[in-house]
């Protein structure tokens, strides 16, 4: 299964983390960053978070699917809290209006 990903496509803008060069800080890192650098083998030899995410979508797809399904459930639970916030803000609003008309009359 190959899915090509174009992220420069994106309407919001391109996230500039994507060329961020990974470092190899631990023993994992240290993984990835050679199974990604020997199969992509970028010319200046350094490998981005871009192409970790392109490396991991062409051989570990499951993996990048339950982190990006749990965070679309993440981003939709917090703009529902966000908008049940507002609301709430809304009616506090509404009913101290209500009370300073009620005492001004």
């Amino acid at each position: 299964m190959t899915t090509d990903i174009n992220f420069e496509e994106n309407e919001l803008g391109e996230n500039p983390d994507l060329q961020e060069t990974v470092e190899e800080e631990n023993e994992l890192k240290t993984f990835v960053v050679q199974y990604v650098g020997d199969a992509q083998q970028p010319e200046d030899g350094n490998v981005t978070v871009e192409m970790v995410v392109e490396q991991f979508l062409a051989d570990f797809p499951e993996f990048l699917m339950v982190v990006a399904e749990e965070n679309w459930i993440r981003g939709y639970h917090q703009a529902l809290s966000d908008v049940e916030e507002a609301d709430r803000l809304v009616q506090e609003e509404d009913t101290d209006e209500e009370d300073n008309d009620d005492n001004t009359n």
